[in-house]
């Protein structure tokens, strides 16, 4: 016989809490009722707190999505440059480098793969009936390897063609596809400086603002660049390292044998000289490194008074520094549209208060025909997550729609997921937050008090 009772138990205890849980449902439904038809009883009050919320809202989204943009494209084009390159420039034409360091410093320092001098110049570039200056970029055979860019078409030069200077071509994007209208110009002739070119390749695009221009200008062997640009030196070195880690440890050891070469660091290991001698003596386990050579100008120390005369920079590093500048930058941004969504909560707390003022003969009758505190508190709580829901979802729609149109006027935008969603949370919280005091102060105003007035 205890079974029984132990299942009637069950039952009555499984009875007693669907009851209980209708009976909520009805209620949540009932206030939520309520609240719609409050919102609906003054819809000009509403639409202002709506459009309070949602300005507040869409200025969050769009100008966090300005700043995200902004990141984007400033990563892009960091990385359009190639992933673990190292950039060495001279900043004094004292320190300018022989072409030939680069492939000692590849010897020398442990992690980096390949390097090449660099030459910056221009000339006038004749095609046919056509005529004007373009920029020349002289490089050796591992460039694409370096910056990370393959060819569109064709093939690039060798070392063979870097060694005996021949007056080969790699066109940019822009200028390969402007010469033959769109057709491929592989094999075709240019005269360039002066100088009858043979093009053997075409580099594929990287875009608009990327890889330093690289699509406008025209590659060839930094032999040949040396000899329009009529130099024997070279002001920049761009060397790849096979990883982030390498890549940071080859700036340590450059700048180590760059100061020991311009005389700025004694601490440097002694060079020895091919012969077997040494320049000066060393002790006993000391790290010696391979001579490199040095022209009678670079036998002096260069004094830089109080400036760098070389430069060594990671393009891995800057990316990160951009990134970090860039991500403070878009959270200043948010920070100041949310101070709209702030205001746009204290509108809704003013707007809930005006609303229990003039409600309160509809407090008193619900209070007397048995509502409870809680009913008043999920009813006004709900009327204002309504407004703050509503204005969130228009807020959301203006953000983007302001983005489409700072991207017609040339902004770099995003729609920023992470914007989105904080907007909306703050919103909401801010709806709910500012929602309490007045739902509570609806609940609190006695039954008789409130049909009195």
């Amino acid at each position: 016989m205890k079974v029984p009772r132990e299942e009637n138990k069950q039952e009555v205890a499984k009875m007693s809490f669907l009851r209980t849980w209708k009976m909520l449902n009805v209620r949540l439904w009932f206030s939520a009722q309520m609240a719609g038809h409050g919102i609906l009883a003054n819809p000009l009050r509403s639409a202002l707190t709506i459009l309070g919320v949602s300005i507040g809202v869409a200025s969050v989204v769009s100008l966090m999505g300005i700043g995200e943009g902004a990141r984007l494209a400033v990563m892009e084009q960091f990385q359009s440059l190639g992933s673990n390159v190292i950039v060495i420039k001279a900043l004094d034409p004292s320190a300018e480098f022989e072409p030939e360091e680069a492939e000692e410093l590849v010897d020398r320092v442990s992690g980096l793969n390949m390097a090449t001098p660099v030459v910056y110049t221009e000339g006038v570039m004749r095609w046919r009936r056509t005529r004007g200056n373009v920029e020349i970029l002289g490089v050796n055979q591992d460039f694409s390897q370096i910056r990370d860019h393959p060819l569109a078409a064709g093939h690039f030069f060798t070392a063979l063609h870097v060694q005996q200077r021949s007056p080969v071509a790699v066109l940019g994007y822009n200028i390969g596809s402007y010469l033959l209208g769109g057709r491929n110009p592989v094999g075709q002739t240019l005269t360039l400086g002066g100088m009858t070119f043979r093009i053997t390749g075409v580099l594929s695009p990287k875009g608009a603002g990327k890889g330093e221009g690289i699509d406008d200008k025209i590659v060839i062997p930094y032999t040949t660049a040396q000899k329009i640009a009529a130099q024997r030196t070279v002001t920049e070195i761009w060397a790849k390292a096979g990883s982030s880690d390498e890549a940071d440890l080859a700036v340590v050891q450059l700048g180590r044998i760059f100061r020991r070469k311009m005389g700025l660091d004694t601490s440097a290991p002694t060079i020895v000289e091919p012969g077997g001698g040494a320049a000066g003596e060393t002790a006993p386990g000391e790290i010696m490194e391979p001579m490199m050579d040095q022209p009678e100008r670079q036998q002096q120390p260069v004094l830089s008074q109080g400036t760098d005369v070389i430069s060594i920079t990671s393009l891995n590093q800057l990316v990160q520094e951009a990134d970090k500048a860039n991500r403070v930058m878009t959270l200043l941004l948010g920070g100041i549209a949310a101070v709209s969504l702030l205001v746009g909560g204290l509108g809704i707390m003013n707007i809930m208060l005006v609303a229990v003022t003039e409600r309160t003969g509809e407090i008193g009758v619900r209070r007397a025909l048995g509502a409870k505190q809680g009913d008043l508190i999920s009813q006004f709580l709900m009327e204002a997550l309504y407004l703050s829901g509503i204005g969130a979802i228009a807020g959301v729609a203006g953000g983007i729609w302001g983005l489409q149109i700072f991207a017609r006027y040339g902004f770099e935008t995003a729609i920023s997921l992470q914007a989105i969603k904080t907007a909306c949370m703050v919103a909401l919280g801010s709806g709910l937050l500012f929602g309490v005091y007045p739902a509570v102060s609806a609940s609190l105003v006695p039954p008789v008090e409130a049909l009195r007035r």
